[in-house]
């Protein structure tokens, strides 16, 4: 499903982010992805939906080579890959069924089947009756609801999310994150940077921990390992 074989990245400022990274990730996993600030995680996550590029490597996902990859074809790309960001990227003067509608209209969906998947997909995260508000009416676990229903509305082989519940309450980020093992359950794959040591502690699930650039533990069931 997502293979990086042997990937470096070194930005334009001389620092090398990832340093020979080696993984294998199958259809349907829960990663999560750990380490200290600094080591490489953001990175590693924004090569996937081809934020970055490698400096040397390869990342294949299905069957697309990421290094081959045309630049007019990463839009098409990124129909497989839903990604969820720490601070939501909601557009503020947009409802919540606009915001998620977008992402099936950049596609040229017909309006009667974004109708369909939005409200479907809005009932999945608990916000079917919320469809009519603006981003600064919701609270901040409701804002991260819809950038996850955003995400997964066309229904993404994989959602990459980026420090999730880094800015959310402690009960509110339990909700999210029974929203994406339910989302998981489904058969997608999540791929999640996190800082949260009880999340990872409690919610068991594949561990990749990147110190320095480099994959110094990968786990099946593992634990977070880390101080904050």
């Amino acid at each position: 499903m997502i293979l990086m074989k042997d990937i470096y990245k070194t930005y334009g400022n001389g620092v090398t982010a990832l340093n020979g990274v080696n993984v294998d990730i199958e259809q349907g996993e829960f990663v999560y992805i750990v380490g200290p600030s600094g080591a490489g995680k953001s990175t590693f996550i924004k090569l996937m939906y081809r934020e970055e590029k490698p400096t040397k490597g390869s990342i294949i996902i299905g069957d697309t080579d990421l290094s081959e990859i045309k630049e007019r074809k990463v839009p098409y790309l990124r129909r497989d890959i839903g990604v969820v960001f720490q601070d939501f990227k909601l557009l503020p003067k947009m409802s919540v069924y606009e915001n998620v509608a977008f992402a099936l209209e950049v596609i040229e969906e017909s309006p009667k089947s974004i109708r369909k998947q939005v409200m479907e997909v809005l009932e999945v995260v608990g916000l079917k009756n919320k469809a009519r508000s603006l981003p600064s009416e919701l609270s901040g676990g409701e804002q991260q609801r819809v950038s996850i229903a955003r995400a997964i509305v066309n229904h993404p082989k994989i959602v990459i999310a980026d420090e999730p519940t880094g800015n959310l309450d402690p009960d509110t980020s339990w909700g999210i994150m029974k929203t994406f093992e339910e989302i998981n359950a489904r058969g997608t794959t999540i791929i999640m940077a996190t800082h949260s040591k009880e999340i990872v502690n409690t919610i068991k699930k594949r561990v990749i921990a990147i110190e320095g650039g480099i994959i110094v533990r990968d786990e099946q069931r593992g634990e977070y390992g880390y101080e904050i």
